[in-house]
């Protein structure tokens, strides 16, 4: 059986929940059992923000995720929150623009993404998220063209349907960032 749990935390506006639904989309469409559950501080824009997906072979008994396989914080209050609770052996993901301090954990292995700085370099200052998708996609062995731009066409709208090529691009550069 396999089974990742994901929690994704950043500020409000960072494009957390959107990353998130990205990834259990991704999930649905390779046939495995998702789930995805949101969570944000009153403030919105500016305040808490985090997801819990779970993506596994076998149904998904509670959508809550305590112990994250994988943990992408976009910023240091939701690295200092969440450190402490991702299981020995996980991944931290880290936008490293934001964030400081390293992980000071020795039994998890950490990605320093400088997604806000790249997303800025790349005049796209809205799509840190999607540049730490790219990486978080390269490093688990499920970076794509086909799963991503299916997934993609999921979460963007018909509205925004002009954003795809931009997504794509900004997720590729997560997924080529060394």
């Amino acid at each position: 059986m396999s089974t990742k749990q994901f929690l994704l935390s950043g500020f409000g506006g960072q494009g957390i929940l959107f990353a998130g639904k990205l990834l259990a989309y991704k999930g649905l469409n390779a046939g495995k059992n998702v789930s995805w559950l949101p969570s944000y501080g009153p403030e919105m824009r500016g305040g808490t923000a985090s997801c819990s997906v779970i993506i596994s072979d076998e149904p998904v008994g509670s959508p809550i995720v305590s112990e994250p396989d994988i943990l992408v914080a976009m910023n240091l209050p939701s690295l200092d929150r969440f450190e402490s609770s991702v299981v020995p052996g996980g991944i931290i993901f880290a936008d490293s623009t934001l964030i400081e301090r390293k992980v000071q954990r020795t039994d998890v292995t950490t990605y320093y993404v400088p997604a806000t700085k790249l997303a800025s370099d790349n005049k796209t200052p809205t799509l840190a998220n999607m540049i730490l998708m790219g990486k978080i996609l390269k490093v688990l062995g499920d970076f794509d063209d086909d799963s991503v731009t299916a997934a993609l066409s999921k979460v963007i709208s018909a509205k925004h349907a002009d954003m795809l090529e931009v997504n794509k691009k900004a997720m590729q550069l997560g997924a080529d960032y060394e």
